[in-house]
């Protein structure tokens, strides 16, 4: 019989043949057995971990010391971090005394370097260039040559010109001495006016003819002289893009003309600058500036506005105005180009009262439809009071204070605890009263057990006494506190004071 197993409810059953163990016995068995080999394997372990662990211990220690060092300088970092920062917040600056100071404030903006007179320099006739005396970078005094054309045919022109001229002259006179003798033969009645008026229809073609000639010429002669271009002042060469042989075209006609070179003056140079709208106000023309040049290292030159533009232009998106400033003390290692920064001073008030901006607090007051500007002045121990003050120019840290505050004043820099502040004072001095301490005068009036308020027997009282100005105010009051009807309650609609439960306005 072969021995077999049988699971029935998470037991085994055994079937053995006759001599086999109980099951209960095979069972202890197998624990032991398996035990026993648990042990030795956890024994092999520990036997090589304890190897290794003696083979390693100094490598192991160094880590170990490594890791507590690098963990407590870390921990030492940030108990320092914390400490700088509570003694930063405990030692920062909460109040300054008023003083009097300069305030001097300037904006700044940005700007290229240009010439005052930059010109294209293009011929007004047609030609090939013949003379090129000047190069890029040459200075060339006013009135020197810049360039010539080739004027070859236009002197050939001219000679032709010259001819024609004189063969109409000698026409003219032929025809005049013509006219002359049949007007005295016509005038004698020796010939026809016909014959008259063809001899002096002769004689005016001739003055035609010979005008034309003449005007032939002096126009031959003006493009002679415009063949040479001289400099119109004293300038450089800024650029050149032609040479010598090169066909150029004038600017007569339709043609704009080829560009022979540029020229400016750089000896007066300015800077087209962008000025905000909000600052533009603020300047004004001949207003000095200072200027530094980006390139040119501790370079702090003069300027003076010359034009701001009457209408405004968006540049990048801001909105501001073309100012043109010009260099008073231009420094030879400045070249048109360059960048510039310009400090225009817009505020400059001398020994005046100044509060720090941080002090100064401005808040809506939407009650009296007007923005309030104030500052809390400091009266006794963590007492303040809300000053209100009148302010002029600012710079990035002080603002002019006109009136409300007084040197050796002392005001904090940030707002006070509200239980901390105390009465608002106006600017005349006198003490404005909070919303929540304004006493009504119909309760003043009428409140007979002197609480402050009126109840329901006190308004049923009063309203007899009452003028019909009084109970409208009354009656709108009540409606106002209680939803658009009247003090009862309920449903009602807008009752007297003697409706619904008692309650007070």
């Amino acid at each position: 019989m072969t021995p077999g197993f049988l699971w029935r409810s998470s037991q085994v059953k055994c079937i053995w043949m006759p001599g086999f163990p109980g099951p209960s016995q095979v069972a202890k068995k197998l624990l032991r057995l398996a035990a026993f080999f648990r042990v030795g394997v956890i024994t092999q372990k520990y036997h090589n971990f304890r190897s290794f662990f003696m083979k390693n211990i100094i490598i192991i220690a160094l880590l170990v010391l490594v890791v507590g060092y690098i963990g407590y300088e870390k921990w030492q970092d940030g108990q320092n971090a914390n400490n700088q920062g509570q003694a930063k917040l405990k030692n920062r600056k909460t109040s300054a005394v008023i003083k009097t100071r300069d305030i001097n404030f300037s904006v700044t903006v940005a700007g290229e370097i240009s010439p005052a007179e930059k010109v294209s320099v293009r011929p007004e006739v047609h030609g090939k260039i013949a003379e090129l005396p000047v190069d890029i970078s040459d200075r060339v005094a006013k009135g020197e040559l810049l360039f010539r054309l080739d004027d070859k045919d236009l002197k050939i022109e001219i000679d032709t010109r010259k001819k024609q001229i004189d063969s109409a002259n000698l026409q003219l006179e032929q025809s005049k001495s013509e006219y002359e003798r049949s007007k005295k033969l016509f005038n004698d009645s020796l010939i026809s006016e016909e014959a008259y008026q063809n001899i002096r229809t002769r004689y005016e073609v001739a003055q035609i003819s010979r005008d034309r000639a003449q005007n032939d010429f002096d126009l031959s002669q003006e493009k002679l002289s415009k063949t040479s271009v001289l400099a119109p002042f004293d300038c450089t060469v800024l650029s050149r893009p032609v040479s010598i042989g090169q066909a150029v075209s004038g600017t007569g006609g339709q043609s704009s003309g080829t560009e022979v070179m540029e020229i400016a003056d750089l000896k007066n140079l300015i800077i087209l600058s962008h000025v905000n709208q909000a600052d533009v106000s603020r300047m004004g023309k001949n207003q000095q500036v200072k200027i530094e040049i980006e390139a040119v290292a501790d370079l702090i030159i003069d300027g003076i506005v010359e034009r701001i533009a009457p209408q405004a232009t968006i540049r990048s998106g801001i909105k501001g105005f073309s100012t043109r400033i010009r260099l008073l003390n231009a420094d030879p290692s400045i070249i048109p180009g360059m960048t510039a920064t310009i400090n225009i001073p817009v505020a400059n008030s001398k020994d005046v009262v100044a509060a720090p901006l941080a002090s100064i607090f401005t808040e809506r007051n939407d009650v009296e439809q007007r923005t309030e500007t104030y500052a809390y002045v400091k009266q006794e121990e963590k007492k303040y009071v809300k000053q209100m003050v009148d302010v002029g120019v600012n710079d990035l840290d002080f603002v002019e204070v006109l009136k409300g505050l007084s040197v050796d004043d002392e005001v904090s820099l940030e707002k006070p605890d509200d239980e901390l502040i105390g009465e608002t004072v106006t600017l005349t001095g006198e003490t404005k009263v909070k919303e929540e301490e304004k006493v009504d005068p119909m309760v003043a009036k009428y409140d007979t057990d002197g609480d402050g308020e009126l109840s329901r027997e006190e308004r049923t009282a009063a309203f007899t006494k009452m003028s019909d100005e009084e109970r409208t105010k009354m009656i709108d009051k009540m409606r106002e506190r209680f939803g658009g009807r009247g003090p009862g309650g309920g449903g009602g609609k807008g009752r007297g004071p003697g409706g619904g439960s008692k309650r007070r306005p």
